[in-house]
């Protein structure tokens, strides 16, 4: 494991709506970023194929179309856009986290991949719970997928979005002893005059990652130019009513919070990179380890249910005796209830 590692951070506005053309943008951001130095390259929420800003945007009737054409261009786990990514991976040497809308039969989820320099997919994870109206359009995940796995670049992790608003979500990352994490963020060129969902609060939230983690965070963020708010035009053929342009906000924050990186214009797409010495984090948790030397595990303790759950269980593979013939039997039945003494 290297003790430094050197990370790029995207800020980029995606090809609305076009799969394969996305696809291209991120191998092109992938060498630029490998040409620059960089180990691990960081994608934001839905990159691929871009965020679905009409979900806030339209009403339920004049989303059909644009579901469709959402849909027509999510991709599955194997697919040939996939298969291009992981490859240019190798090719360049160099760790990507993307975030992508996945097509699993007839369900879409917000996903995220960490694929390592051989192009090898360490983790694959959905977004745990989407937030208000995504839920029109994207399923639920597990707890599987909230976790930090081992690479040759240190213990890395990822969340989107307001999954860094969910302080138990937060609190399991944290007590896997993270070392990178991406803080995987839509286009923040809509909606950005509301309180909640403006850049300001938003990266605060990653900041406050960084200090309770202690953990170095990267901030990917999608864009919006004049051109891509035309992507989603109202019925009478003008611009998305939510958009309020640029909303660039690519970052990296020391686990002590400090900013890293000089912020790019938020209208201007670019790389931002930043060298994280692990040393940093050391340091911090000396001070503040809330997982750690700094929790209160006999007043408050997290319940982590971090096993795959699927909607179908097939019988034949259950033990050959069932929960009922062993946990309800004659014998337990007639068993008298221990007393609890108050």
């Amino acid at each position: 494991m290297n003790e430094t590692v050197r990370v790029a951070a995207v800020q980029a506005e995606p090809v609305w709506l076009d799969l394969d053309a996305t696809t291209d943008k991120t191998i092109d951001l992938m060498r630029e970023a490998s040409e620059s130095g960089a180990q691990l390259i960081a994608f934001p929420e839905t990159w691929i194929p871009g965020y679905p800003v009409f979900l806030w945007s339209h009403s339920v009737f004049e989303q059909m179309d644009f579901v469709a054409r959402y849909r027509a261009n999510s991709m599955s786990i194997d697919s040939d856009q996939i298969r291009k990514i992981r490859e240019a991976a190798s090719q360049y040497s160099i760790s990507v986290v993307l975030g992508f809308s996945e097509k699993d039969g007839g369900s879409l989820y917000m996903a995220q991949i960490i694929i390592d320099e051989t192009g090898e997919i360490v983790l694959h994870r959905r977004k745990l719970k989407p937030t208000h109206v995504e839920r029109t359009l994207f399923g639920e995940s597990d707890g599987s997928g909230i976790k930090v796995v081992d690479t040759a670049l240190g213990r890395i992790g990822a969340l989107n979005c307001f999954e860094h608003l969910q302080p138990l979500t937060k609190y399991a990352m944290y007590t896997q002893n993270q070392q990178i994490h991406v803080a995987g963020w839509p286009c923040l060129g809509v909606m950005g005059d509301v309180p909640a969902l403006s850049p300001e609060t938003i990266m605060a939230c990653s900041q406050t990652y960084a200090l309770e983690g202690g953990t170095f965070v990267i901030t990917a963020t999608q864009i919006m130019s004049d051109e891509g708010a035309m992507a989603f035009p109202t019925v009478g053929g003008k611009p998305s009513p939510v958009y309020t342009g640029g909303g660039g906000y690519a970052r990296a924050y020391g686990p002590d919070s400090t900013l890293l990186t000089e912020p790019l214009d938020p209208a201007t797409e670019g790389l931002v990179f930043a060298d994280l010495d692990f040393g940093a984090i050391e340091a911090a948790k000396l001070t503040l380890d809330p997982a750690g030397h700094y929790s209160r595990p006999d007043v408050t303790a997290l319940l982590f249910d971090n096993r795959p759950q699927a909607p179908v269980v097939q019988t034949q593979k259950l033990p050959q005796a069932s929960w009922h013939e062993e946990n309800l039997s004659s014998s337990a039945l007639d068993t008298e209830p221990t007393p609890i003494d108050m």
